[in-house]
């Protein structure tokens, strides 16, 4: 055979997943942070003990009146309780007029 006429054929598999969920709309930008209180998620990996209070600093000197629920009131977002505690996430969420997220995950 020449290699003209010889072909091999490969199945090409797509490398993502199928999609398990539609999409959604997503939430309307805050006008701005003045006033809000925003929460803390963070999975304990990487340095976020560190960061979170700089963030807090920072932020609280640019928008008067921020608050701020630190991440070890929701729990890790990594790990053996993972599910459980983004289970309880909405409700805690609510529960503590949680306005914005900043969630902090390692590398």
């Amino acid at each position: 055979m020449d290699s003209t006429s010889a072909r091999e054929v490969y199945r090409v598999v797509w490398p993502r997943g199928r999609k398990t969920i539609g999409v959604t709309d997503l939430a309307p930008r805050l006008a701005g942070l003045e006033g809000k209180i925003i929460g803390e998620l963070w999975d304990d990996l990487f340095r976020g003990d560190e960061i979170f209070p700089i963030l807090e600093e920072e932020l609280g000197r640019r928008f008067p009146g921020v608050r701020f629920v630190r991440y070890d009131v929701f729990g890790s977002i990594h790990g053996a309780d993972e599910h459980r505690v983004l289970a309880e996430l909405p409700d805690k969420l609510k529960r503590h007029g949680v306005d914005a997220i900043i969630s902090g995950m390692a590398c």
